[in-house]
């Protein structure tokens, strides 16, 4: 990110193209947020929420915006969990981004930290709640957030690779070919599982919510 300008992201960012992928399976429209099946999803039920405005991660948010994303970060939640069994949400806050537009994922998985950082414990540090990665984000200008179930954590970001969440939670739900967005969308036949389960998701999202 750091050889990229900023009108040169914003020019080609996929969260502020409304004709992208990223808006194929879209799900809801708020004041100041889109909530989408991942155009590329990792397991059926992963969901995106995306802010309208160009902004780097959640740590960022103005109160304001926190309030309506954390209103609909507990609706996404409930609807995964409720339908799916289970739920975890990951944002890569400024590190790890492959885009560089704030996305929080949402997706049905379960397991322990370990799993998805097998580096060790000192590598990764328990928060009580998400409100807590704005604070952090105001000390250090980055983090690595994840949760599973009402557990919460932050990662040492010194472990930060490119899609470092996706990698991982990939691996983790036995689809590591799921990973690497990019690479799904050159493949067909991936791509035409994915746009199957996306469907699936929002055929569940229209009957929970009517």
């Amino acid at each position: 990110m750091d050889t990229l300008s900023e009108s040169y992201i914003r020019e080609h960012c996929p969260h502020c193209d409304r004709t992208s992928q990223a808006f194929a399976s879209f799900l809801e429209e708020t004041e100041y947020f889109f909530v989408v099946c991942d155009g590329h999803p990792i397991i059926e039920g992963h969901i995106l929420i995306i802010p309208k405005s160009h902004i780097s991660c959640l740590g960022e948010y103005s109160d304001e915006l926190f309030n309506e994303f954390f209103d609909l970060y507990k609706k996404v939640s409930t609807f995964i969990e409720k339908s799916y069994g289970t739920v975890a949400t990951f944002e890569h806050g400024k590190v790890g981004q492959t885009v560089f537009h704030s996305h929080i994922h949402l997706l049905p998985s379960n397991g322990k930290p370990e799993d998805i950082v097998p580096e060790g414990k000192e590598y990764f540090t328990k928060i009580a709640n998400i409100q807590n990665v704005r604070k952090i984000y105001q000390r250090d200008g980055k983090f690595l957030f994840f949760s599973i179930g009402n557990q919460n954590w932050v990662v040492n970001t010194t472990l930060s690779t490119p899609r470092f969440f996706r990698d991982r939670f990939a691996r983790g739900l036995g689809r590591p070919e799921r990973g690497n967005w990019k690479e799904m969308a050159i493949d067909e036949e991936v791509t035409a599982a994915a746009n199957l389960e996306n469907q699936a998701c929002k055929k569940k999202w229209r009957t929970f919510f009517n």
